[in-house]
């Protein structure tokens, strides 16, 4: 499969799950404009307030309501752009007051075909992988995923929410060392492709081959569900740790934010 073709479903699954995971929060806002997906959250967190281009290139007046529901809400948000495929709203964005976040692209969107890997967690002493199906599972993955992101249990619990155990499309999972929370991920699939995402590890237990493994399990569960593209997004962490499982990227973003204030 080219890349080109690959980068679509990356970008069409992330789309998907960040709309949804933004608007799982109360009090959250979803919009369709003029080819932008406008996904605000309201919570403090830019990652969950996002003007996304979703389908042909948007307008400047469609890109211009969309960071106007932003900047009225008052959350911190980010317009994510793909690298040459939006470079002409990229210069929508700077008309309008925004500045690049970063000076290079913040976030490398990964893609795998074709799929040959299998779960291999099982010989990692200890370790077990299950899927959450209760609010008790629900509450491990929440607990330990704010600890593996460093962030707050309440931003966590607001996206992640119950809903999303009822989910067909959506499997939620916590790995336990000895009976103790220690890694988690989530899968999301979207058509033929498998999106991996919440992959995180407690520091305590990194370095354990703990979020390789998830990473694994998530995309076997997926090709299971009749998945044959893998995508996800990295952190620079995970970046050559996906690297080895044979994620390549296919897509690099580049944030458009609101100036610090001088």
């Amino acid at each position: 499969m080219d890349p080109t073709t690959l980068a679509g479903l990356e970008h069409a699954n992330m789309v998907e799950v960040m709309t949804q995971f933004a608007g799982n929060a109360d009090g959250a806002l979803l919009r369709r404009i003029g080819g932008f997906a406008v996904a605000a959250s309201g919570l403090p967190f830019a990652l969950f307030n996002q003007v996304i281009v979703e389908g042909d290139e948007g307008s400047q007046e469609a890109l211009s309501a969309g960071v106007g529901i932003m900047r009225d809400r008052g959350s911190p948000f980010i317009v994510n752009l793909r690298v040459g495929a939006d470079d002409a709203v990229a210069a929508m964005a700077l008309e309008l007051g925004l500045v690049r976040m970063s000076e290079r692209p913040w976030m490398p969107g990964m893609a795998m075909h074709p799929v040959p890997i299998e779960p291999s967690h099982g010989d990692i002493a200890g370790y077990e992988i299950r899927r959450a199906i209760d609010r008790a599972g629900l509450e491990d993955h929440i607990h330990t995923a704010a600890a593996g992101f460093d962030m707050t249990e309440e931003l966590i619990r607001a996206v992640v929410a119950p809903n999303l155990l009822d989910r067909d499309d959506v499997a939620i999972y916590v790995g336990y060392t000895d009976g103790d929370p220690v890694s988690t991920g989530l899968g999301f699939r979207t058509g033929r492709t498998i999106g991996v995402y919440n992959i995180a590890t407690l520091e305590s237990a990194r370095g354990h081959g703990y979020g390789a493994a998830m990473t694994r399990h998530v995309v076997a569960d997926g090709v299971a569900a009749g998945c044959d593209v893998a995508i996800l997004q990295a952190s620079p962490m995970g970046l050559p740790i996906y690297e080895r499982l044979g994620f390549r990227t296919v897509v690099e973003y580049m944030g458009y934010v609101e100036p610090s204030p001088s």
